[in-house]
């Protein structure tokens, strides 16, 4: 006798399918506006992913900051103020202009740590171990409906209003939707092990090498120690057998040490692509992180990368659920039209710093050291590395005849009502005006701040906190405007 498997059904807003950074971090901003949101993760609840992420950059702090997470999450890590490639290529992060002139360097799983709380607390309803096998939409119910396999085979009928796949590079979202992912393998044959050191590196974030091999160490702060290495010379299969000598032979190539290296808790092999959806939204569903996009992790920008794109999409769904905006798909196809070019410049980004560290040629290696140099000392060009890396320099495509400072990130302002990034933590616009302006009336919940001093500018700030629109002098009639839109 066949037994058919049981069959749940259950609707709600927003359905997102992935708990990593990225997933969370959107679950919890919508939780948060009184968004009614399940998250569904095929893992079981605290199963080590194996992810490589350790670096929180500036922007993505100004945003955990915004949310009351920055200053928290800086006590799990350690501050770096520079960054150092080649034995050449240094970067001087203290001279970036934010609260967070440092990058941070933590494990992700702090970072979801605290993300997974927020999003409990603010009422996220959690589904683990419930894997994706069908989604369809319905313009008549607009409406998007995921079929899901849960652990004991039973199956689970789940219907949101949108749906958002943060389910990593082998998205089944993306499968379902039948997107392609062009790109390829940037680099083969990566070692990657957590393991205990003998000898503790001079620099907190350890990273070196020639064109025949390079390494990276960072510590968990715990005495044990993620490592990472490449060799040129031994370009093995993902499946390859692995072991800690071939990973001691690899450091003592790029640093002339192993570091006393011994006891890894866990090693594997395996290859980084450059690969990037064509587009982020397909009618009500959603790609983000590494569904959306993944690239090599020179430079850390992953899980930064993601959880930008998530403090992006979730104040646009929240509006247009809440009904909040005049033009709900405009401003829903404002997400891949923002989004998507920031994920071709980290491809791009990312993808230049690993080609100058495997740099081979007498040519490639004469370039490798002029771009070091230049970048190193021509303070424009730094400046703009810099930005570029951290976050902090990218901006959006402004309307034209906007404001100069119109679809840039806004500063932490100290205001009279207090910073900023404070006042954004409601999930709301922020209005700047000259002290003794009124606040005029909005169509969505609106914080009203006032400049300390007597600057004149007027400034309404997303809550992602880059800037909706801004003007020099008084105009009633444009800001109620932009409040609309």
């Amino acid at each position: 006798m066949t037994t058919t498997p049981n069959t749940a059904s259950e609707t709600v807003d927003v359905l997102i399918v992935g708990a990593g950074p990225t997933g969370l971090l959107l679950a919890g901003d919508l939780a948060a506006q009184g968004i009614s949101v399940t998250l569904v993760e095929r893992r079981p609840h605290r199963t080590n992913n194996m992810t490589r992420a350790f670096a929180v950059h500036a922007r993505t702090l100004e945003l955990l900051d915004s949310r009351g997470l920055a200053d928290e999450l800086i006590r799990t890590g350690t501050s770096l103020t520079s960054l150092r490639f080649f034995g050449k290529l240094s970067l001087d992060l203290s001279r970036l202009h934010t609260r967070f002139p440092f990058v941070l360097i933590t494990p992700q799983y702090e970072v979801e740590h605290l993300l997974e709380r927020r999003a409990r607390t603010a009422g996220v309803h959690f589904r683990y171990e419930t894997e994706l096998t069908s989604l369809r939409q319905s313009a008549e119910a607009e409406s998007v409906t995921a079929e899901f396999r849960e652990a004991d085979g039973s199956r689970t009928t789940l219907t949101a209003r949108y749906l958002v796949g943060a389910d990593g590079m082998r998205s089944p979202v993306r499968h379902a939707l039948g997107l392609p992912f062009p790109g390829g393998s940037v680099i083969r044959s990566m070692v990657l092990a957590d393991v205990r050191l003998t000898d503790e590196p001079s620099d907190i974030l350890t990273v070196s090498g020639g064109g025949d091999a390079f390494a990276f160490v960072a510590p968990f702060g715990d005495g044990w120690y993620r490592v990472m290495g490449w060799d040129r010379a031994h370009q093995a299969a993902d499946s390859d057998p692995v072991d800690l000598d071939e990973l001691r032979e690899i450091c003592r190539t790029a640093f002339g040490t192993d570091f006393g290296m011994h006891e890894a808790r866990w090693i594997s092999r395996f290859h980084s692509d450059e690969r990037q959806a064509p587009s982020y939204r397909t009618g009500r569903v959603f790609l983000a992180g590494d569904a959306a996009h993944v690239h090599s992790p020179a430079g850390g920008q992953g899980m930064n990368t993601g959880l930008q794109d998530a403090a992006n999409l979730s104040w646009k769904l929240a509006a247009v659920l809440r009904g909040h905006t005049a033009d709900p798909e405009a401003l829903l196809d404002s997400y891949h039209a923002e989004r998507h070019p920031v994920g071709a410049m980290v491809l791009r980004t990312s993808g230049a710093l690993v080609r100058l560290a495997m740099a081979h040629t007498p040519l490639q290696r004469t370039v490798r050291t002029v771009t070091s140099k230049t970048l190193t000392a021509v303070r424009p060009a730094s400046d703009k590395a810099i930005g570029m890396v951290s976050g902090i320099s990218i901006a959006y495509r402004a309307p034209r005849g906007a404001h100069p400072l119109t679809a840039k990130r806004a500063p932490d302002l100290s205001l009279q009502e207090g910073r900023l990034h404070q006042l954004l933590r409601d999930g709301t616009f922020v209005l700047v005006t000259p002290d003794g302006s009124a606040a005029p009336a909005s169509p969505a919940p609106l914080v009203h701040a006032h400049w300390r001093g007597d600057r004149t500018t007027t400034l309404l700030v997303r809550p992602d906190g880059y800037i909706a629109w801004a003007s020099d002098h008084p105009d009633p009639t444009a800001l109620r405007a932009a409040l609309g839109r």
